[in-house]
């Protein structure tokens, strides 16, 4: 069995017209949303293994956040092929990456992580910024993990939900 977290970026700015998509930082909200979602992390104890990220901006620093709220030790990977990957790529990079860890976090973007949770659950769920999937999967290792692998939607938070963690 293992586990794959998907989280949604947090909420991003706007404000900085000139920058491009890939280097567009976290707005205030998503300051705020990202390590709530990581604390509820620590409390459920699903402890990431290993941080995927994409190397968007808003993805890399979500991603930081969690790693140090969950005291993570080292960094998240960074992969440019995660920045708006579509769900066969998503599989591809965790299969490549998630070696042995029981439970691997992805930091991502939509519409690649909604459309990815429906194909390994059947679930068509929202996903909104800092939006957190909890998936177990019936395989030994990753690089058992297919597209037409069935797992099970354990949970799905959004941080509306969860308000008041920090």
């Amino acid at each position: 069995m293992r586990t794959l977290l998907l989280l949604r970026h947090a909420k991003s700015s706007w404000k900085h017209r000139e920058l491009s998509d890939h280097d567009r930082p976290l707005n205030g909200r998503g300051k705020r949303d990202a390590p709530r979602m990581a604390t509820l992390l620590a409390e459920l104890r699903l402890r990431p293994d290993l941080i995927l990220s994409s190397t968007a901006k808003r993805a890399r620093r979500t991603a930081e956040a969690v790693a140090q709220r969950c005291a993570h030790e080292g960094l998240a990977q960074l992969d440019r092929r995660l920045y708006l990957a579509d769900p066969a790529a998503i599989v591809d990079i965790v299969r490549e990456a998630g070696g042995r860890s029981p439970c691997v976090l992805l930091v991502g973007h939509n519409p690649g992580l909604e459309a990815l949770i429906t194909r390994l659950t059947g679930y068509v769920e929202p996903l909104p910024t800092a939006g957190l999937a909890h998936i177990d999967l019936p395989i030994r290792g990753w690089r058992s993990l297919r597209l037409t692998t069935r797992g099970r939607l354990v949970n799905l938070w959004r941080p509306r939900e969860i308000a008041g963690r920090s």
